[in-house]
């Protein structure tokens, strides 16, 4: 199947069903679909030794860089294309959150109108639904003006692309916050004597919403204090951060690899829960703030600081911890040469989320004061160098012998330990 789709790409034709120019509605998501199909088709041909040139199969230095520079074309084309699509998904985005914010309204009416049934509709009834409309066009409006980055998901997306769970997890208790303030505000309107103003303004009061009050401060502070953390490790390279494609809502559950973590996952379930028990308390008691139990709130902060220190925990510095030469069987042991391979262990080379193709061309060794890139081995379903623990590289002609140091420059530009060698003639 990949063969095919990856002939009927370089086919030309017309504005069909499986367009890849990027004119049409799904035009992108195909164009990546398509590039993604053809290169690796060409990496699981390389990897099986069919389409080398005469000129360079007789060498394995001159075939693996060929095989390199070959892949890692392909590979920027993908990665064009995938940055196309991914621009393209936001670009939607905005009017899929809209139309999930007028959704949510509409089920508020069904609810309200089925449990209104013998109970009657109450002046609480129409203050919850106003205030939903309130918010619901609010959120429209933030989409509209945000639309290019994701819509009312906006302000949730982090810097690198991914959904904050730190942001996210402090908008949702704003927005139930705000909501219960104008439900709230909404009754006051329509109140009609001095006694019911006072018991609504008495709802007010912070002995009766300090719970609530409590965990939006902590989860508000949360988000302003992780987003300067990570901003500082980063700069200080102590943690790496590769830009995604797009958002996506596992990101609130995993780590930049895709892995599920426990500090973001416990964060989030027990958030979602409080927030589950806060909205039933507004449900039922509509004249005040949702009081949530100290006990209730206590575990949320708990959970809070928990999240805190795993994102002071993660992360960490690439390091080179050795350097030998590569020898293959039948090889005699030497020193290092120029025109050798070496192989370099370590750990943390290939960052979270860096583990594209064309991520891992972007890996530079730098011997001396000659740069070297990091050859694209593939096999079959991958590549066998780089890895996140060992790189192979060959030491190029330029390198003069002599004592030399060897340093890594990672995907997302973070430089490891230097490491000092010796060359010989």
């Amino acid at each position: 199947m990949a063969v095919q789709e990856a002939r009927q790409s370089t086919e030309p034709g017309a504005h069909a069903g499986g367009c890849a120019c990027g004119d049409c509605p799904h035009g992108a998501r195909e164009g990546h679909r398509r590039a993604v199909a053809a290169f690796l088709v060409k990496r699981d041909g390389f990897a099986a030794g069919q389409g080398l040139p005469a000129a360079v199969a007789h060498s394995a230095s001159a075939s693996r860089q060929w095989v390199s520079e070959e892949l890692t074309q392909s590979a920027d084309l993908v990665a064009e294309r995938r940055r196309a699509e991914g621009q393209a998904w936001l670009a939607r985005l905005w009017l899929r959150t809209t139309g999930t914010v007028w959704a949510a309204v509409v089920v508020l009416l069904l609810v309200q109108s089925l449990t209104a049934i013998g109970a009657g509709w109450t002046t609480a009834r129409t203050a919850g639904l106003l205030a939903a409309a309130v918010v619901a066009g609010a959120l429209t409006a933030a989409s509209w003006f945000h639309r290019a980055r994701g819509g009312a998901l906006a302000p949730v997306i982090g810097e690198d692309n991914r959904l904050s769970t730190s942001r996210a997890v402090a908008a949702a208790w704003v927005l139930l916050v705000g909501y219960a303030v104008l439900v709230l505000a909404v009754r006051l309107a329509a109140a009609s004597g001095p006694a019911e103003r006072d018991a609504l303004i008495a709802g007010l009061d912070l002995a009766r919403g300090a719970g609530v009050v409590t965990v939006l401060a902590v989860v508000c502070g949360i988000a302003v204090l992780v987003r300067r953390v990570v901003g500082l490790r980063v700069l200080a390279q102590r943690l790496q951060k590769v830009r995604a494609d797009r958002p996506r809502a596992a990101d609130l559950l995993t780590d930049d690899s895709g892995r599920g973590t426990f500090a973001d996952i416990q964060y989030v379930v027990l958030s979602s829960a409080a927030l589950v028990f806060a909205a039933v308390r507004l449900a039922r008691r509509p004249d005040q703030l949702p009081d949530l139990p100290w006990g209730l709130a206590v575990a949320v902060l708990v959970s809070a600081a928990t999240y805190v220190a795993g994102k002071y925990a993660e992360g960490g510095r690439p390091v080179i911890l050795s350097v030998v030469r590569s020898r293959e069987a039948g090889d005699l042991d030497g020193p290092i040469r120029t025109g050798d391979d070496i192989e370099i262990r370590g750990a943390g080379f290939v960052p979270p989320g860096a583990h594209t193709a064309d991520r891992l061309s972007r890996m530079v060794v730098r011997i001396g004061p000659v740069h070297v890139h990091v050859p694209l081995v593939p096999v079959t379903g991958g590549f066998s160098n780089p890895t996140d623990a060992v790189l192979t590289v060959p030491v190029p002609a330029d390198v003069e012998p002599g004592r030399l140091e060897v340093q890594v420059v990672t995907a997302a530009g973070v430089e490891t330990n230097r490491y000092t060698i010796d060359v010989t003639e």
